[in-house]
């Protein structure tokens, strides 16, 4: 029990956790049926960035069951991702909706780099990333006549990506302290800064101070930078600010 001293938080009622499910079956039938609510349409990649026991092997007869029984679908949803694909029939009815053609853009987005709503790096890999230098476009990774940045995008705590009608366009370190970006359209950057600066603004990030862009100073990513300050950052010696 708490001690008189101890802080008030670590007061309170204590229960005992259910017993694990001794059933293997019932306990990969719980797990599938999380995952696909959890994302919808589930993929080979996305089960596997859930670092699930066993991988999709493991699921895959559980989904198919439920694809008999009319619980899911199974269906070529998304292009490059193979047919071995399965989504809640209210998912893939969403899907079509977005699919028809007076569907207005669904707009800038901040989400958590782990959130399941963010594909990139599960069932899709990060994008190429690419900058102009020398008047030729250079990309920005590993291998030859490449130029590194010391960092990458990855489904880290913390992190977040700001995606603009599903396209990856910033990605956020933990901290705040450094940018990534995939593109150099003023336009898209700058509806992605809004984004970005609403989510701090509303006090979900707290305060920002971005200092590095694509492994440079932020101050010399001229498009990005000038997309950040028309969106309420203010320019210090550090780097870019923003209060929450």
């Amino acid at each position: 029990m708490p001690s008189r001293t101890g802080p008030p938080s670590v007061a309170g009622r204590w229960s005992r956790l259910p017993e694990r499910e001794a059933n293997a079956t019932r306990r990969t039938t719980a797990r599938a049926e999380a995952l696909i609510e959890r994302h919808g349409v589930l993929t080979r990649g996305a089960v596997m960035a859930e670092q699930v026991t066993g991988g999709f092997p493991a699921v895959y007869p559980v989904l198919r069951a439920f694809e008999e029984n009319g619980r899911a679908r199974r269906g070529y949803f998304v292009e490059t991702l193979g047919a071995a694909q399965f989504g809640t029939p209210g998912s893939v009815d969403r899907l079509r909706s977005f699919a028809a053609p007076d569907r207005l853009p669904g707009g800038a987005v901040v989400l958590a780099a782990t959130d399941p709503a963010n594909v990139y790096g599960a069932a899709l890999p990060w994008p190429e990333r690419t900058v102009a230098a020398d008047d030729a476009a250079v990309d920005i990774g590993e291998g030859t006549g490449t130029r590194k940045t010391g960092h990458r995008g990855g489904r880290k705590a913390g992190a977040l990506v700001v995606l603009v009608d599903g396209d990856l366009v910033l990605y956020v370190e933990r901290g705040g302290k450094t940018l990534l970006s995939w593109t150099e359209d003023e336009q898209t950057l700058k509806e992605a800064a809004t984004a970005l600066s609403g989510a701090v603004s509303a006090g979900a990030l707290g305060r920002m101070v971005v200092q590095k862009a694509d492994g440079a100073s932020v101050h010399e990513s001229t498009p990005l930078s000038a997309a950040l300050q028309a969106a309420g950052f203010s320019a210090t010696p550090r780097g870019l600010r923003l209060r929450g």
